[in-house]
């Protein structure tokens, strides 16, 4: 997917998430982009979007750590689950691809859940 198509995506992903309270593009090159959706200081999404590599990062941090991720890196997707970020889920539910929206959508189910917001 191109980059003009990532970022269209998360534009129209964020307006249906009303605990974003700020969008930041971080860094953007040519075939590259990376975006903090921020919820709080020191707790935010980041997407990273490599259109060369086919390269997706998608994960949820607080305060300095990965709470929930899921990433896409040579065609094949994995999901570092909430209970434990640090492992890989490649399990037909985490090798599943999955939209910007989708990913807000599961990072608002445990933002609740461990009642961050």
């Amino acid at each position: 997917m191109r980059i003009s198509d990532r970022i269209l995506e998360l534009e129209i992903a964020v307006r249906r998430y009303t605990f974003v309270r700020q969008v930041v593009k971080v860094d953007e090159t040519h075939y590259s982009v990376k975006y903090r959706l921020y919820i709080e200081p020191d707790l935010f999404v980041q997407l990273y979007f490599n259109e060369r590599s086919g390269t997706v990062g998608l994960v949820l941090i607080h305060r300095g750590r990965r709470l929930y991720g899921r990433d896409c890196q040579a065609g094949r997707w994995h999901r570092h689950p909430a209970d434990d970020p640090a492992t890989h889920d490649a399990s037909p539910e985490g090798a599943r691809a999955i939209s910007v929206e989708e990913f807000l959508a599961e990072v608002q189910d445990i933002l609740v859940k461990v009642s961050l917001i």
